[in-house]
């Protein structure tokens, strides 16, 4: 047995535990970031989370987290971080989910990078998305993203790298951004707790225009306390104690924003176990449905399709240089936009009209499943049709994507795994500077009925005593 295994290790230590630890002095966040990326090094080649790995970089960056006098004031003192590869990191390419895609090594590093250094955190690498971001799958020409809870299905996205990094213990914490559901869908498949912020929270400069603000940079962790350590450093806030909710009405619905596609029986039964989370933390629940008009998914299509065609326009791209699937997208954007089918009204009125959801229904929040199936397989998505990509992201996923256009806060959280064992969850949507109540609930649901932080078979560290519990 080598020496290294039966050394301690902070692999699988939440955030909290570990910027605590660096804080006191009982671990120097060297010896954190070491053994992530040991972990790392052990586990993501089964998994492809990761595009890339900053090794010797990181310990560099440790080193001087540790060489600071002051340390009681960074929340993510010497945690290991992930950063999804479309946002800007100093001195890396940003891929944008393919090779195609990649721009020049950037000289700074996103305003979210910024604030998470400047919280102490320790960026170790850039995680995997689909190309342009478009999908609810993960993978490219180079390799395929596996859910660590079962390494023959997506672990969603497209966020998907910073799922599966979170979800296999490879960092406790992973930056997203959610355009129309990229930080909910992955938490959803692979366990974790993933928070949309309401629009305008978090600073985002993504692409031409943000997606016309639909997108949001988010984090994804397997704890909520985490999500609110996360939630607080990108939005610029004060670090603020969680204050459990009392007595909320929420809402709760089954009802698909797509026609046709309806959540399945183990969805249906996260609902009603989150009705009953809900009940036992002293809230009321009433049925609620928001009503999901024809026009709204034309427009939400619309805007989807013309996001991308003015994110290969602003970067410059040949758009013949890009995948099948993603030409394809492109070109109905543009198509879109010629039409006049991409109209700020649209989104104003949906915005209009969910605020006013909960005022119609008398509720706090409104709950509904995070997904309506079984994620589908990890496999080359990338190099098939358009159509089939279509079909696979929206008969999964098709509950997310309202709440983008709407510009509201949204949260999913773990309840409870399938038949198949693979996690189940549902989503939590609240009125706009709800971020902290959304937060407050999960929190509560945690309590009640905690989940497995982490794949089985996760953290892969050494056999020796772990140094957290």
């Amino acid at each position: 047995m080598a020496v290294q295994d039966l050394m301690p290790t902070w692999v699988g230590a939440t955030a909290k535990q570990i910027a605590r630890g660096v804080r006191r002095g009982d671990v120097s966040a060297t010896q954190v970031v070491a053994d992530h990326l040991d972990h790392i090094a052990r586990a993501d080649a089964d998994l492809a989370a990761f595009r890339a790995v900053r090794g010797g970089e990181a310990i560099t960056e440790a080193e001087k987290v540790d060489e600071q006098e002051e340390l009681a004031n960074l929340p993510l003192a010497g945690v290991p971080v992930a950063v999804k590869e479309n946002t800007a990191v100093a001195g890396l390419p940003t891929w944008h989910g393919s090779a195609a895609v990649r721009s020049a090594v950037a000289e700074a590093d996103h305003e979210v990078v910024r604030r998470l250094r400047g919280a102490g955190a320790v960026i170790l690498g850039v995680t995997r998305m689909p190309e342009l971001g478009l999908w609810a799958l993960t993978d490219d020409a180079s390799a395929v993203t596996r859910n660590p809870w079962d390494p023959r299905r997506t672990p969603g996205g497209s966020s998907g790298g910073a799922a599966a990094a979170v979800a296999a213990g490879l960092v406790p914490m992973a930056h997203g951004n959610d355009g129309l559901g990229s930080i909910r869908i992955p938490a959803a498949c692979c366990g974790l707790v993933g928070l949309k912020p309401g629009r305008g929270v978090v600073p985002c400069q993504l692409g031409a225009d943000d997606w016309f603000g639909l997108t949001e940079h988010g984090m994804l962790t397997s704890t909520v306390a985490d999500a609110a350590v996360g939630f607080q450093v990108l939005a610029g806030r004060p670090q603020e104690k969680l204050v459990p909710p009392q007595r909320l009405r929420v809402g709760v619905s089954l009802r698909s924003p797509v026609r046709g596609v309806a959540p399945d029986a183990p969805n249906r039964d996260a609902v009603a176990a989150a009705g009953r989370l809900l009940a036992a933390a002293g809230h009321d629940t009433v049925p609620a449905d928001p009503v999901y008009p024809t026009r709204l998914g034309l427009a939400g299509l619309a805007t989807w399709f013309a996001a991308a065609a003015a994110d290969v326009r602003a970067a410059g791209l040949d758009p013949r240089a890009l995948q099948r699937r993603s030409r394809r997208h492109v070109a109905l954007g543009e198509w879109a936009q010629r039409r006049g089918y991409v109209r700020e009204s649209d989104r104003v009125a949906w915005r209009e009209r969910s605020v006013g959801f909960f005022a119609d229904h008398s509720v706090d929040l409104l709950v509904t499943p995070a997904l309506a199936g079984q994620p589908p397989e990890a496999a080359g998505w990338s190099g098939r049709s358009w159509a089939a990509n279509l079909k696979a992201s929206i008969r999964y996923a098709p509950f997310a994507a309202p709440w983008n256009i709407a510009g509201l806060p949204a949260i999913v959280v773990p309840v409870g795994r399938r038949p198949d064992g693979l996690p189940v969850a549902v989503q939590l949507v609240g009125p706009p500077g709800s971020e902290l109540l959304l937060l407050g609930v999960a929190g509560q649901f945690e309590m009640q009925a905690p989940w497995a932080r982490h794949a089985p078979g996760y953290p892969r560290v050494g056999t020796g005593s772990p140094a957290v519990a």
